[in-house]
C-alpha cells in the first residue's frame, strides 16, 4: 500500500489523474473500474482535460441504484454520462454500469463478473471511501471475498447520499455492487479520499486491522494500492509524516 498525501485535493487529484492518463497511454486498450459520487468529480474533469483517447478503453462502473431508472438524474448511469463519458471519446459498446432494473438481478450479477473476465480482468480501479469504510456500497460486515450481488443499504450510507436527491426517503434502498472480492481482483487500486469526514475511516483502513468492520482495511493485502489523500483526511494517521518522507523520496523512475 501506498499513500499520496498532498495539502489539497486538487493536488492529490492531478496525481491520480497523471497515473490513469499513463496507463491509458501505455495500454490504449486498458479497463477501467470507475465509482460514482462527489469524490471523483475532480479526477474526471483532469481526465477530460488531458484529450486522451478513450476508443479503446473499456470500463466497468462499481455500482447502481436497484429501481432507478437509467434516465432518472440520480442514477449512475446518468451520473457517468455526465460527469464523464459524453465528454470523451470512449466506444459506447465499452461501456459497463450494473443493470438495476434487471429482471433477474441475480443472474445479471453473475453475468457482470463474466463480462469482467471476458475482459481480461480491470487493470485500474478506481474507489472513494465511505465515512464507515464502505468501498463500493460493500457496507461494514460485508464479506471480504464477497462478488457482484444485490446489497440493502444501511441507513447511514443512505443518509450520506440523501444530498442527491429531493427527500431522503428517495433513496433507493437496494444496491447492485461490485463485491470485495471483484474489487481485490483488479491489478492496481486507486483510492480517493478527501475531507475530515473520511480521516477516522482512512486510518482505520490504513493503520487498523484487517476486518470486515472497515471493508476498505482489506485494501492492506492488495500488491498495488495507492491512497490519494489531502491534509484533512490523513489528519489521523499516526505516520503521516513517514508517508510523506517515503513519497518525497522515491525515485524519479517511479513518479508518475
Amino acid at each position: 500500500m501506498e499513500l499520496i498525501i498532498q495539502p489539497s485535493p486538487d493536488q492529490a487529484t492531478e496525481i491520480a489523474a497523471r497515473t490513469i492518463a499513463a496507463l491509458i497511454q501505455r495500454k490504449p486498450d486498458a479497463v477501467l473500474g470507475l465509482a460514482t459520487g462527489s469524490t471523483p468529480l475532480g479526477l474526471y474533469r483532469q481526465l477530460i482535460r488531458m484529450n486522451l483517447d478513450w476508443r479503446r478503453v473499456r470500463t466497468f462502473n462499481l455500482d447502481e441504484y436497484v429501481g432507478l431508472p437509467i434516465d432518472h438524474p440520480q442514477s449512475y448511469h446518468a451520473f457517468m454520462r455526465d460527469k464523464l463519458f459524453r465528454h470523451i471519446n470512449i466506444d459506447p459498446r465499452h461501456v459497463h454500469i450494473p443493470d438495476g432494473n434487471a429482471d433477474d438481478i441475480s443472474a445479471h450479477c453473475a453475468d457482470y463478473e463474466q463480462r469482467i473476465r471476458d475482459c481480461g480482468g480491470i487493470d485500474l480501479q478506481v474507489l472513494g471511501i465511505g465515512s464507515d469504510g464502505h468501498i463500493g456500497f460493500n457496507e461494514p460486515s460485508s464479506s471480504l471475498a464477497s462478488r457482484t450481488r444485490i446489497k440493502t443499504l444501511t441507513p447511514s450510507t443512505r443518509e450520506d447520499n440523501a444530498r442527491f436527491f429531493a427527500r431522503s426517503e428517495d433513496v433507493p434502498g437496494h444496491v447492485i455492487t461490485m463485491g470485495i472480492g471483484t474489487i481485490m481482483d483488479a491489478r492496481e487500486i486507486l483510492l480517493l479520499a478527501f475531507g475530515a469526514a473520511k480521516a477516522e475511516a482512512v486510518a482505520g483502513a490504513v493503520e487498523g486491522p484487517v476486518t470486515a468492520s472497515n471493508p476498505a482495511s482489506i485494501l492492506q493485502m492488495h500488491p498495488s494500492a495507492r491512497f490519494f489523500l489531502d491534509s484533512e483526511s490523513a489528519a489521523r494517521l499516526e505516520r503521516a509524516d513517514y508517508y510523506r518522507w517515503v513519497y518525497a523520496n522515491k525515485p524519479e523512475w517511479q513518479r508518475v
